[in-house]
């Protein structure tokens, strides 16, 4: 089989990372037969240094038209770069906020599973862990809340003032829960569904919209955790 695939190398150790990335799946397609046809675009402060804005429309094009997209990774040391000496939408995040978004990248899906011979340099308390380890995965939201939202630094009363608007709508908060239940039927069948509704309207909105979810799933079970 063929695929496409958009290589972002990005800025640091990304380069270094997506090269031995790419003999990996070099190594794949020779064992089982495919062919991978890579096309490099650049996002981060490569992008900046390139063309001016960390993420350009073409190379959103050129991911959207591919199978799958390797990124490396962006940024450099916030405060002792030139990419940091700009308006935050023209910083090198920026560029990976935008992809997000205009890929619908909403779920991240982090598997996390303690294998026996690493148990030593796990930080989390033997009696925590108990004998079977970890075995889960975590399921974060990426295009909505905190990181989208509105914000602003200015000046009230005389003090310098920020603001950061966290803002989810009911079909965003729906269709990262759907993934995780869905995730859940093909492991033990549990949801644990992480808020704040004790303090933030957001959450609360979360937890019900949750629940919602959680009622096409009977077979799951749900617990809210603070």
């Amino acid at each position: 089989m063929n695929f496409n695939v958009a290589v972002i190398p990005g800025d640091g150790i990304g380069p270094e990372i997506v090269t031995e990335a790419v003999k990996v799946l070099d190594a794949v397609a020779a064992k089982y037969g495919h062919k991978f046809d890579y096309t490099k675009i650049l996002m981060g402060g490569c992008s900046i240094d390139e063309c001016g804005v960390p993420l350009t429309d073409e190379a959103v094009a050129v991911a959207k038209a591919s199978d799958a997209v390797l990124l490396g990774a962006v940024g450099g040391n916030v405060g002792n770069s030139r990419w940091y000496d700009v308006a935050p939408n023209l910083r090198p995040e920026a560029g990976l906020l935008k992809i997000r978004k205009d890929l619908e990248l909403f779920a991240n899906i982090r598997p996390a599973y303690l294998y026996n011979e690493l148990k030593a340099a796990c930080p989390i308390k033997d009696e925590i862990i108990g004998d079977q380890g970890f075995d889960m995965v975590i399921m974060r939201e990426l295009t909505g809340g905190l990181y989208f939202g509105e914000r602003k630094t200015e000046e009230i009363d005389g003090v310098m003032t920020a603001k950061d608007s966290l803002t989810y709508n009911e079909e965003e908060i729906r269709r990262i829960a759907k993934r995780g239940f869905d995730i859940a039927m093909k492991r033990r069948k549990k949801v644990t569904s992480v808020d704040k509704a004790n303090v933030l309207d957001s959450s609360r909105l979360w937890r019900k919209v949750v629940e919602e979810v959680a009622k096409d799933y009977p077979e799951v079970t749900l617990e809210h955790m603070l």
